[in-house]
């Protein structure tokens, strides 16, 4: 048809279909398409297209109707399903979802709809059995945007790939930055650093799983320039660092060949009746779960302050208030604390830090958690000796 065609009924005209329309005739006949690389290309950038996975089922259904596995533009790329028969090979989907769905994909410019005077859907054959003339839905516009498409899933897929890179970028920054901030603080090399901490912990705000490389990789350059900030706090004291000692000397300094100070070696609290008492120390505690520290501006000194810097934690995990009261009800305060750090400390093999927490709420109600294994796994980690 050298026009637009219009819907039948009620659906209007758009300006984005009359495009849509136009580049589909003017596909050259002589480029046929493979339907299933172009509808693997189309299920990579579906954000891309405002489409969604019941979009890419109807889709998949209508291709279904090709008898041919390459798609060449001509009144044979128009298919008339039923709707009945459509939602069958949809998986079932209910007929008004399916209708939304059919609309979706007319409006992202992927389909054509070709109604006839009564709206029905069929087909008119010569003699010899080639399609005269079709009404249904109109395929072309895969063939059309084929190469379109194609490069926008390569787009989508390099995105990824630098969203994969930036997210480990960030892991590894927050660790090293992390763990360096222990290391000045134990060493007593004067520097703010409680502003330091702060302006760490402004940086390790939970990320979505899904986060951009557009929203990492500046959250990547930030933390950078504090590493290098910190890292220079500790290379301007190496001076002062005996380095004539061995591995084995740092491993038995490391392991508390001196004592740590008094408020790091504060005893658990007493505990409820019948719960059993917690094995370790804060210090022990805190060298398995070294980052929550980071979230303290003043440190973590007491058995309260963990608390409250949990507290403060739960929420950046994502921990609803309830799952938090849950947990201190079942466990006890200092115990649901320690937990928090637990998570945070191992929240990237984590999907869901609310559901896990729950979860180990309901164990803990039936007499089968505490945080001695959880603690001693991850000592084992990190080879720390427990106290």
């Amino acid at each position: 048809m050298d026009h637009p065609t219009t819907p039948f009924g009620r659906r209007t005209l758009t300006l984005a279909q009359v495009a849509s329309q136009a580049k589909a005739r003017a596909c050259p006949t002589d480029k046929p398409a493979h339907k299933w690389k172009v509808f693997r290309a189309i299920t990579e950038c579906r954000d891309r297209l405002g489409i969604s996975d019941r979009a890419l089922a109807v889709l998949n259904a209508l291709l279904t109707f090709l008898p041919e596995t390459a798609m060449t533009p001509g009144p044979d790329l128009i298919v008339f399903p039923s709707n009945r028969l459509l939602a069958i090979r949809a998986h079932g989907m209910a007929e008004s979802t399916l209708r939304r769905q059919l609309q979706a994909l007319v409006s992202a410019g992927l389909i054509i709809r070709r109604d006839s005077p009564n709206g029905k859907r069929y087909v008119r054959r010569g003699g010899e059995g080639a399609t005269q003339v079709a009404f249904g839905f109109d395929l072309t516009p895969l063939v059309a945007r084929a190469a379109e498409l194609e490069r926008m899933a390569g787009d989508v897929q390099q995105e990824r790939r630098q969203a994969v890179m930036a997210r480990e970028r960030v892991t590894i920054l927050r660790r090293d930055i992390g763990k360096m901030l222990l290391a000045g603080s134990e060493a007593g090399i004067p520097a703010d650093w409680a502003s330091i901490r702060s302006k760490f912990a402004g940086l390790c705000h939970r990320l979505p799983r899904l986060a951009a490389a557009a929203m990492l990789e500046p959250l990547a350059a930030d933390l950078q320039a504090l590493a290098i900030e910190v890292g220079k706090l500790l290379e301007t004291h190496t001076d002062a660092v005996d380095m004539s000692g061995n591995d084995s000397h740092t491993e038995r300094h490391y392991q508390n060949s001196k004592p740590e100070p008094s408020v790091n070696l504060e005893p658990a609290p007493a505990r409820a009746p019948g719960q059993k008492p917690m094995r370790f120390a804060l210090g022990s505690v805190l060298k398995a779960c070294p980052d929550i520290a980071m979230y303290d501006r003043h440190g973590i000194k007491a058995w309260h302050d963990l608390v409250a810097t949990a507290g403060m934690v739960r929420s950046m995990l994502g921990i609803s208030p309830s799952a938090w009261e849950e947990a201190k009800g079942a466990m006890g305060e200092v115990d649901a604390a320690v937990t928090i750090a637990a998570i945070l400390q191992r929240v990237e093999e984590i999907k869901s830090p609310g559901g896990y927490l729950r979860n180990l709420t309901a164990r803990a109600q039936m007499g089968e958690f505490s945080t001695g294994p959880m603690i001693m796994a991850l000592m084992r980690r990190q080879q720390i000796c427990p106290q």
